[in-house]
């Protein structure tokens, strides 16, 4: 059986941020990604490695202000991708679910491809208030922003841990093994009761 590539390619450009990207939902889970933020660099090459997913992105952003515009954006543009690259969603599995420890700290991250954007963020007070610079709440800020340029229900929750970097990385690699089982092809029909996605 033939089927079509699952890619996308993306630009958005604002007063705030120029992003450019390309994504491969069925790839090697290669990555070339350069946003200006090292740490948000990082989690983004993790999780799409654990994704399988092959991403190319490049973010010019107002970092002399912070990063929170940055990722942000790429947060919404990814999302767009994801939900781009999927067409019309017919044939895949939907839901995924990663749970991935870092040492002494573990994430759980549940993701419903479902087109009903939701962003649930727990345990977050496990985090410092600023990692690398930035202040926590630029995290879920991404993550909110990812979900919704998705339109995807998507649920994190850091159980336990006492280093933020831990925290995160834990997150990242849960994003990616749950979108690796929600896009895989699970038949031809569209995952829904109701017979369509919202």
């Amino acid at each position: 059986m033939t089927t079509s590539p699952r890619t996308s390619t993306q630009a958005r450009t604002s007063a705030e941020t120029d992003i450019r990207l390309e994504l491969n939902l069925d790839g090697q889970g290669k990555t070339d990604i350069r946003t200006g933020f090292g740490l948000l660099d990082h989690m983004l090459t993790l999780t799409f490695f654990w994704a399988g997913m092959d991403l190319t992105l490049v973010c010019e952003g107002d970092m002399q202000v912070d990063a929170h515009h940055t990722a942000e954006d790429v947060g919404m543009t990814l999302g767009k991708a994801l939900l781009d690259a999927l067409g019309d969603r017919a044939g895949i599995a939907r839901v995924g679910y990663g749970r991935v420890p870092m040492d002494e700290a573990l994430a759980e991250v549940t993701v419903d491809l479902s087109g009903r954007p939701w962003l649930e963020w727990r345990g977050d007070e496990l985090l410092p208030p600023v990692l690398a610079g930035e202040e926590k709440d630029l995290w879920r800020e991404y993550y909110k922003a990812l979900a919704s340029g998705a339109r995807c229900n998507l649920h994190v929750d850091m159980r336990y841990g006492k280093n933020g970097h831990h925290l995160l990385e834990s997150a990242a690699k849960g994003l990616g093994l749950a979108l690796a089982h929600a896009v895989r092809r699970h038949g031809t029909t569209i995952r829904s009761t109701k017979g369509g996605l919202d």
